[in-house]
């Protein structure tokens, strides 16, 4: 099994794949949501009952041949800035950092496939992959939750499909989401129109972390809120077209700044520049916020192509938990703030003066 020094020596596979697509769509995520007939769920169980079905389940998990030599760990077993590592790496929920024994999880050695176990469904199958792949995605899931349905007794009702704990998951258990970079749309303030538009295709758009967080960093999640009465191809369809179309607009968004006020962009990206590569001092959302500027400045050619790769990296390594675990300590907010811009300014030693080609 993999140790937890080793899963964070390398970046997951999604955070370093920049193709074509990831220019604006970071990343496709497909979750499923499983959970074990006669078992009581996971939030109604008693201590015990978790602890005996934890066994049992993380053994076959274990078994996959897609998880030879994965990370496996009991969530009891990890220090709280373990845990928050996780949920940065978005490998674990917030809830689940959350949950006490009885919980665990089991992460293949690329990170792109994680299963949470005992958290608010018995299983969590998740599976990430970079730029818009929501398919390739899917297709790992789905062959993932075939092998553990023939080891497992899956809660299902010929009517109401998978039973969940919570009742919009029934049905295919299944949730899409792709994680989106628009700093195009908020910058030209259309981001609200957007937004209110994928809602009315009964679509959810979130923060960086998903329920309940803000945006950071120009980055949203858009996914399915429903799951009940679809199938796995009409809801991945669905979401993958207003992905397509929201990308759409985020590219005429960034093409309309630069014909209607190319010295602003340049400005934006300029200054993010120089704050990033001499700051000494720097708080997690200004970073993140300028990062974005640096990565939509790569994306216009104004930095090497794999700037978008070194940004991304940067993302997950600056944030605070990460942060705690490489100085080997807890940190206070002002150590962390102190430690970010140290990371930056070397990681962006050698990037050079930003080209602003877009200006005549």
């Amino acid at each position: 099994m993999m140790r937890f020094s080793t899963l964070l020596k390398h970046p997951a596979d999604w955070m370093t794949g920049a193709d074509a697509d990831s220019a604006i769509v970071l990343t496709s995520r497909i979750r499923l949501a499983r959970n074990i007939v006669g078992a009581p769920f996971p939030g109604w169980a008693r201590k015990q009952e978790r602890i005996d079905l934890l066994s049992s389940l993380r053994e076959k998990i274990e078994s996959l041949p897609n998880m030879k030599e994965a990370f496996s760990q009991e969530l009891s077993a990890l220090s709280s800035v373990q845990k928050q590592v996780l949920v940065e790496r978005h490998l674990i929920s917030r809830e689940q950092a959350a949950r006490g024994e009885g919980s665990a999880t089991v992460v293949n050695r690329s990170q792109t496939l994680s299963v949470m176990i005992n958290e608010e469904d018995h299983l969590r199958l998740q599976s990430i992959r970079s730029g818009l792949h929501l398919r390739e995605a899917y297709d790992l899931i789905a062959s993932v939750d075939m092998e553990l349905e023939q080891k497992l007794p899956y809660a299902f009702d010929h009517e109401l499909g998978y039973l969940t704990a919570c009742p919009t998951n029934l049905g295919t258990g299944l949730r899409a989401s792709a994680m989106l970079h628009l700093p195009g749309l908020v910058i030209s303030d259309h981001i609200g129109q957007v937004i209110q538009a994928v809602g009315k295709l009964g679509l959810a758009v979130r923060g960086i972390f998903g329920e309940g967080t803000e945006s950071l960093g120009h980055l949203f999640q858009i996914s399915n809120q429903s799951t009940l009465g679809e199938s796995e191809d009409s809801i991945i369809n669905r979401l993958e077209r207003v992905i397509k179309k929201v990308r759409d607009h985020e590219r005429n968004a960034r093409l309309k700044l630069i014909e209607d006020d190319p010295q602003m962009v340049a400005d934006k990206i300029a200054r993010a520049y120089g704050l990033l590569k001499h700051a000494y001092v720097i708080d997690s959302k200004e970073a993140l916020t300028h990062l974005s500027l640096i990565r939509l400045g790569t994306d216009l050619k104004c930095f090497p192509y794999e700037t978008i790769q070194l940004c991304d990296t940067l993302l997950m390594d600056i944030e605070p938990a990460h942060l705690q675990h490489q100085a080997g300590r807890s940190l206070t907010p002002e150590e962390r703030d102190t430690n970010r811009a140290k990371i930056i300014r070397d990681c962006l030693h050698s990037l050079p003066n930003p080209d602003i080609c877009f200006i005549n």
